[in-house]
């Protein structure tokens, strides 16, 4: 038994004796939690505690089982999707439906590798034909294990199973049935992203909705009608042989297989064509969108009919706008060519004076002293005058206009410019050099 200490002081207790008790306030309380709902749990089943405790511990193993489950496992098939397969000749195992054999019908062309490895794994383990022999099965079922091996080995190999996706039609979403009732965009939405598998471009535009705007269906239909496809159908080609004794029947099938390719290429576009085609002419927004551009037309129209005097009006003074506007135009451009021609003539008539002063010049100045040497002079000076530009000619005439006693010197710096720029030859202008 436990003692407590005694107490080595007086405990003293202070009570305000003033203070009042508060007001009684009823509120609601409800049970909540975990411990309560099992409570009610036992109580509606009537169970016992031990019973109650067995149904949670099986509840808590079976979801310890399914969390270690791989996801992936999940999408593969439970059962064999095509029965059939188990009696499927080997040697015809083009025809059978690989996916189908992998356990993999549910995913089909979207599948990754990683899947296709695991699906195999699985397949294999329940159809080796050792296991099926030790559990008394027939050796005729060795056939479906080798389907699986040849379907792995095509699956796994990038270039066939695009070569065998081409073929899978079992992956392919028919459209739904004309004069059916459906709702447009969850029917048409699995065709379209089945079809998009064969895409070579990216991104692919998706069907949409009844609210999606009009640039993106038409931007959706532009899409489809330039579908450019790389679907090829050489998975069904005829086998080529593999001796060359015979390199001309082995030609005469390559060839035979190129056409038929071509044949059905030619046919899966011409199907592809009228689907977009039906789906355009089913699709309720195009519909809509030809309905609104009727009533646009049918407004624009009534709007130029209701204004159609304004218009007139309009276009009438504009007219005479633009016939004033031409006849100032054509005033001023013909004002612009006599003032032009006025400009020209006036240049031309300063050019001639020009030259006569500067020709004249070695006469006013008494041939600067050599006048028996007047004939040279002249033609010199004349034959300057017609070497010189008008710049030159302005400018030489304006200093012996302003100093007639630097005539000589101003022939000579001209004359020394023509030399030197061979314009001239020295020889032919000896006096002013």
């Amino acid at each position: 038994m436990f003692t407590l200490p005694a107490l080595t002081s007086d405990i003293s207790v202070e009570v305000n004796s003033s203070a009042k008790q508060s007001e009684i306030v009823r509120r609601p309380i409800e049970p909540v939690g975990k411990f309560f709902l099992h409570h009610a749990q036992r109580t509606l089943r009537n169970h016992t505690w031990s019973e109650f405790e067995k149904i949670e511990a099986e509840k808590n193993v079976k979801t310890v089982d399914e969390s270690n489950v791989d996801p992936d496992e999940l999408l593969f098939d439970t059962e064999l999707a095509d029965e059939t397969l188990l009696i499927h000749d080997p040697r015809d195992w083009k025809t059978a439906d690989l996916y189908a054999a992998m356990g993999l019908s549910k995913l089909r062309y979207r599948a990754t590798e990683s899947q296709i490895i695991k699906a195999h794994r699985k397949q294999v383990l329940k159809y080796h034909p050792d296991k099926k022999s030790a559990s008394g099965a027939s050796l005729d079922q060795d056939g479906f294990f080798k389907i699986i091996q040849k379907a792995f080995e095509t699956l796994t190999d990038p270039t066939k199973r695009s070569q065998y996706d081409s073929c899978d039609f079992e992956a392919d979403v028919l459209p739904p049935k004309k004069g059916d009732k459906y709702d447009f965009y969850e029917a048409w939405a699995p065709v379209f992203e089945s079809e998009a598998r064969f895409s070579k471009k990216s991104p692919i535009p998706t069907i949409g909705n009844a609210e999606t705007p009009k640039k993106e269906v038409e931007q959706f239909y532009g899409f489809w009608n330039r579908f450019d496809s790389w679907r090829t159908f050489e998975f069904l080609d005829e086998d080529v042989p593999d001796d060359s004794s015979n390199r001309d029947h082995k030609r005469y099938i390559e060839k035979k297989n190129k056409a038929a390719r071509d044949k059905k290429k030619t046919a899966d576009n011409s199907r592809l064509v009228k689907l977009v085609e039906r789906a355009m002419s089913e699709d309720p927004r195009i519909k809509m969108f030809k309905e609104l551009e009727k009533k646009e037309k049918e407004q624009k129209k009534w709007e130029r009919e209701a204004g159609a005097r304004a218009e007139a009006e309009a276009k009438a003074q504009a007219e005479i706008e633009a016939k004033a506007q031409a006849e100032a135009e054509a005033n001023a451009a013909a004002s612009a060519k006599a003032d032009k021609k006025k400009s020209k003539e006036a240049a031309k008539a300063a050019k001639k004076k020009n030259k006569r002063a500067v020709r004249n010049a070695p006469k006013d100045a008494a041939y600067f002293g050599d006048a028996d040497k007047a004939d040279a002079i002249e033609q010199q000076v004349g034959l300057i005058v017609d070497s010189i530009d008008d710049e030159q000619l302005i400018a030489i005439a304006e200093k012996i206009k302003a100093d007639s006693s630097a005539t000589k010197a101003a022939l000579q710096e001209i004359a020394q410019t023509l030399s030197s720029s061979d314009r001239v030859p020295a020889s032919m202008l000896s006096y002013f050099l």
